[in-house]
């Protein structure tokens, strides 16, 4: 199933409460976008988590579901905020108290890819701001919303692992240069989206695998992981965040020749997250 924001797979039988979500992978760039953007196409990629939905995609095969977008990062970011606009690009809102992402220029329309290089020429008006929310960022997150519902539903909990990948240098920079850097981050925004037994049972399917693990540092999770994270409730959300120089060449935008090695095991640590049940957790609070 698709449509203008996303991609869903389901699985032939739905087994798992587990949902992987791939929102920042997209790379159907509108034509209109290149040409309006003052960076080359290659640089316009730069904020793209790319080829992280094709790691996961077989997701399917262990009972869970899986939801990519279609469309860049750089054109609406799901893992903002619908109102998270930015005064400095977006024509007729008024500047007040901003987050430090949409002061970097990171909101739900950005205005730079890595390295805060600017997309566009000049201001945005707030109708096209709005227009993108409306065709892009609600149908990806009412379908997540949906997809959780229904393993809630099915299972008694439902558990969202939110895929991304990070730059190498992201972790270079916030390295102590004393430990080994992780290959792998989990955000549980320091346990207030997770249950502390389900982020351990994620950390240790990936551990399983020889991946370096990290918890939230340095990313904790974002607006995804607040938003659909209510432990207390059964309804689990964790941001996994993968070293892209893995897999990809970083510069190139291309995947390396061992891609299909990190992606099987990938995956099978996926096969374990996707197994995570109901009766290993403590129930919900009334």
């Amino acid at each position: 199933m698709s449509n203008a924001s996303y991609r869903l797979k389901h699985p032939k039988e739905r087994t798992s409460s587990v949902v992987f979500s791939s929102p920042h992978s997209g790379r159907e760039y509108p034509s209109s976008f290149v040409t309006q953007s003052v960076l080359d196409p290659l640089t316009l990629r730069s904020s793209e988590d790319a080829f992280v939905d094709l790691l996961f995609r077989q997701v399917t095969d262990f009972g869970a579901p899986m939801i990519s977008a279609v469309f860049p990062r750089a054109w609406v970011d799901l893992n903002r905020r619908s109102d998270e606009f930015d005064p400095a690009l977006i024509e007729g809102i008024a500047r007040g108290a901003l987050s430090p992402r949409v002061a970097s220029g990171l909101g739900v329309v950005p205005r730079v890819v890595s390295g805060g290089r600017n997309i566009y020429r000049g201001k945005l008006t707030r109708e096209e701001a709005r227009s993108r929310i409306e065709v892009f960022w609600k149908p990806y997150h009412a379908a997540l919303q949906a997809l959780l519902d229904e393993a809630h539903r099915a299972c008694g909990q439902a558990i969202l692992v939110d895929c991304h990948s990070m730059p190498h240098e992201a972790l270079v920079s916030n390295g102590s240069g004393k430990a080994k850097l992780p290959d792998i981050v989990i955000g549980d925004r320091y346990g207030a989206s997770a249950d502390p037994r389900v982020v351990g049972q994620v950390e240790a399917a990936f551990r399983a695998e020889g991946f370096v693990v990290a918890r939230n540092m340095p990313f904790a999770g974002a607006y995804i992981v607040e938003k659909y994270g209510r432990p207390a409730q059964n309804r689990h959300a964790i941001q996994i965040e993968i070293d892209r120089s893995l897999y990809m060449d970083e510069a190139r935008i291309e995947p390396r020749a061992d891609f299909a090695k990190v992606r099987a095991a990938l995956l099978r640590a996926a096969r374990r997250v996707a197994a995570i049940e109901a009766d290993d957790l403590p129930l919900a609070a009334e």
